[in-house]
């Protein structure tokens, strides 16, 4: 038999983990994208040729690119999980947060989403 207090308690745990690590996958999305704005800048307004950086730059874009991927993997992760917590009848597995914000003990926080 399952203890359905114990299945509350860790899908709340795994819902607020979850959503963590979605809004870190956001932020490292837009740290990275300042990142390549930052240098494409230094590039254009110093004395240096036109293509200086530039394998930093292709490197800091397939990074970027890996991050989507984990984005990806992620969402897969929570439908996954929203399946898991149907199919016990978790109460503490909710869908989503709503969309722009996360909700951490019980604060929003608001979220930079990168377009």
């Amino acid at each position: 038999m399952i203890n359905s207090n114990l299945v509350t308690v860790h899908g709340i745990r795994i819902t607020r983990d979850l959503h963590e690590t979605e809004a870190a996958i956001d932020e490292a999305l837009i740290r990275q994208a300042n990142l390549l704005a930052t240098m494409v800048r230094a590039r254009r307004e110093s004395p240096v040729g036109a293509f200086t950086g530039q394998e930093a730059l292709l490197r800091l874009a397939a990074s970027q690119k890996a991050m989507l991927d984990a984005s990806n993997e992620i969402a897969r992760v929570h439908g996954k999980l929203l399946d898991v917590g149907r199919e016990l009848g978790s109460g503490g597995v909710d869908d989503c947060p709503p969309k722009g914000s996360l909700e951490t003990a019980g604060n929003a926080v608001t979220l930079v989403r990168a377009a």
